[in-house]
């Protein structure tokens, strides 16, 4: 084992210059440990990543199976391969019958590059629209249609032809025309500091882009695979996208992604130009079998059951005076305080302690607490304990 945090510093490039330097041995169920055995309790799930915990034994075992099998075989969408399959076949059942057909991807951001990609390629339009406070990745497409202006000057020119509208705002949704190719939006906004739209503004949004023929994008990446208590949010409200991308939690555990669509819509990336998308390893057998036992761990675990009632649990156990407001749906949450200041401390102590939380980048005075869905009662009462605490500590 090495931890040597000068190479970790010097020779892997960082993303900032306070990085949280744990050093992680092993991950198991809710729980890291370091080499010295000092145990972590994730509550942030690597980012929206570990919905069923780290290495659950499903996915570790049918991971095992497929790696016995084969790889990497070739690129994207040439060779017929049962994983992808038996992936796409899944996921199609848990979805609208328009959303009937699956791009695979490495990752979120991935998923929503093909998603507007395509949007453009079917409709023939240019326009995009996104929404303020919106984040949907880091590549240059993604990075075009997110809403933090900070993360993305020093960056451009970015896409043209990109415009913003308020979030939740049913009144920007004019803007939206016959020459819209697609709106892009996440059903919950994450990075914005969990940001929950109305039932009135998703009708609205969806019967203006049918209206007008654009194309709506539901970005999953961080609300799919059960965060919110169901399988994909948009099941809260009633209406389905044309577009709809997953990552993040998906994989168990392995990167991957996907975006999906109806056959028809998603047919016109196969022609003028042929390969109108393509990916090396999109659709990776073993991080198509993690994903599938994921989802098959999910059902029958019957997970979903009880993402409401912890998610009560932990806005019952976490209340105080500093704790200006709560936003939650499922155990997805945003805590909001006066300052960014106080956030970094209660994160800081937390993490002191064995309780891993952590900030939004488009919204620090918020923490953010995402668990594993089979976190343990006992587990979120333990974990609340050291958090109440490190705010009654806050000066």
């Amino acid at each position: 084992m090495n931890f040597d945090h000068q190479i970790f510093l010097k020779h892997i490039a960082q993303t900032t210059n306070t990085p949280f330097l744990i050093d992680v041995e092993q991950a198991e169920g809710l729980y890291l440990y370091s080499p010295g055995g000092k145990r972590y309790m994730d509550l942030i799930s690597g980012i929206g990543v570990s919905n069923i915990g780290h290495r659950h034994p499903h996915v570790v075992s049918v991971v095992k199976e497929q790696v016995d099998k084969h790889f990497h075989v070739m690129v994207y969408g040439e060779f017929v391969q049962s994983a992808p399959n038996l992936l796409a076949k899944k996921l199609v059942s848990l979805l609208p019958e328009t959303l009937n057909c699956c791009y695979f991807t490495n990752s979120g951001t991935e998923a929503n590059e093909g998603a507007l990609k395509l949007a453009k390629r079917y409709t023939g339009r240019t326009g995009i629209i996104s929404c303020r406070g919106a984040y949907h990745g880091s590549t240059h497409g993604s990075l075009s249609v997110s809403g933090n202006e900070m993360k993305k000057f020093a960056f451009r020119p970015l896409l043209p032809d990109v415009s913003f509208i308020h979030f939740n705002k049913i009144e920007d949704l004019e803007l939206i025309t016959e020459k819209t190719a697609c709106v892009i939006i996440e059903t919950i906004q994450g990075d914005a500091g969990v940001r929950i739209p109305s039932q009135a503004y998703m009708n609205a949004l969806r019967q203006k882009c049918s209206a007008t023929g654009t194309l709506l994008i539901f970005d999953e990446i961080q609300t799919g695979i059960g965060r919110t208590g169901k399988m994909f949010a948009f099941e809260h409200y009633g209406i389905v996208p044309d577009i709809l991308t997953s990552a993040k939690a998906l994989g168990g555990g392995l990167p991957i992604g996907t975006f999906i669509s109806s056959y028809d819509i998603m047919q016109s990336l196969t022609h003028e130009p042929m390969l109108g998308h393509i990916t090396t390893f999109g659709g990776n057998p073993v991080c198509c079998a993690s994903a599938l036992a994921t989802l098959e761990v999910i059902e029958n675990e019957n997970l979903l059951d009880s993402v409401e009632e912890k998610g009560q649990l932990f806005e019952k156990l976490l209340q105080h005076p500093k704790i200006r407001e709560v936003r939650r749906k499922g155990l997805m949450f945003a805590f909001e305080f006066e300052t960014a200041d106080e956030v970094s401390k209660v994160v800081q102590e937390c993490l002191n302690n064995g309780v891993i939380c952590f900030w939004f980048l488009s919204c620090p005075n918020s923490f953010r607490i995402a668990p594993p869905l089979n976190i343990s009662e006992e587990e979120i009462k333990k974990a609340c304990e050291i958090i109440l605490q490190a705010i009654k500590n806050l000066t």
